[in-house]
């Protein structure tokens, strides 16, 4: 079996606050493969975008290790970094604060190249960007167009297409499509599904919409408060879900059929503060199975069926195992 390209070891970000350290993602790991997705969920706040951000080096981590196709690369000079932009991309949230008000178009999906000086003939890299803007279907007219010009689809195409322009083998998603109308989310997915199948594409994809991660993801792992809940196989997540939180937010998925309804699980309590957070489990304050242990003793992640990790001391016993 070959090596996982990505690896992240026990990966932390703090933030200095002026009331302590804010733990935005506490010891995070996992391994993802060449050609397959990871889908990263949870709440607002969870730490998703932090974890995907600290993995390429744009947050640099408080303690832990990243490793890239073998290669540890946390903490690596910033002309390291610079070569990495190559092989790790990301596409933003916000389609539109994202890209650079003042350019064109192709002048957009053009930079990356501009910076790495890919072509030294301008007209190769013409035929390069009117390639990038075909694969993901930006009608040519639109060359010169500027961002506030287009609608939300059409400018996330341009992260897209920027992030593809270095024939990248890991990109980070971040939320790429919730600010997107369903249909275009549809099409935006479609698109990097049929790129990820061309190329070999690695994604981390950082989302709230759990119906969309079961679409991309090969595994979902679900946070909470910058902790992993749970890790396992997008299919077994849905069929087989054993954390009470993802147990919470699944029931949270509308049914498509008239006169059909979940059973809600609505979550009561307090959210744990991130700053200088107490030894317990995180989710305890609004668990409805929390013992005193709970409140002493953070869970382990424990592998209770294969490749199905969950981190919670009454696992067994909540799921009859």
């Amino acid at each position: 079996m070959s090596a996982p390209l990505l690896e992240v070891k026990h990966l932390k970000k703090y933030f200095d606050t002026p009331s302590g350290p804010l733990h935005a993602v506490d010891d995070i790991t996992f391994t993802l493969n060449a050609g397959e997705t990871l889908g990263v969920v949870g709440e607002s706040g969870c730490g998703k975008s932090t974890l995907g951000r600290a993995i390429l080096n744009l947050h640099p981590t408080t303690d832990g290790e990243t490793w890239f196709e073998g290669e540890l690369i946390t903490g690596c000079s910033k002309a390291r970094q610079k070569e990495l932009r190559k092989e790790m991309q990301i596409i933003f949230q916000d389609p539109f604060s994202s890209l650079d008000p003042r350019m064109t178009v192709s002048q957009l999906i053009a930079e990356p190249l501009d910076i790495y000086k890919i072509y030294s003939n301008k007209a190769d890299q013409e035929k390069k960007v009117d390639e990038l803007m075909d694969t993901v279907g930006l009608a040519a007219r639109l060359y010169n167009a500027y961002p506030h010009e287009l609608d939300g689809g059409r400018r996330q195409r341009i992260g897209v297409a920027r992030a593809l322009a270095l024939n990248p083998k890991f990109i980070v998603c971040d939320e790429p499509v919730s600010a997107l109308d369903v249909s275009i989310q549809a099409q935006i997915l479609n698109l990097m599904q049929d790129l990820q199948q061309e190329r070999g594409i690695a994604y981390m994809f950082v989302t709230h919409n759990l119906s969309v991660v079961k679409h991309i993801a090969n595994d979902i792992m679900v946070m909470y408060l910058g902790t992993m809940m749970e890790k396992s196989p997008a299919k077994e997540l849905f069929s087989r879900t054993l954390h009470p939180y993802t147990q919470a937010l699944l029931s949270a998925i509308p049914i498509p059929a008239i006169g059909q309804k979940r059973e809600r699980i609505l979550l009561k309590g307090e959210l744990s503060s991130p700053i200088n957070p107490k030894p317990g489990c995180r989710f305890a304050p609004r668990c409805p199975y929390a013992t005193e242990v709970c409140l002493q003793k953070f869970p382990e992640l424990e592998e209770i069926f294969p490749n199905h990790f969950v981190a919670c001391h009454h696992v067994r016993e909540v799921n009859g195992i």
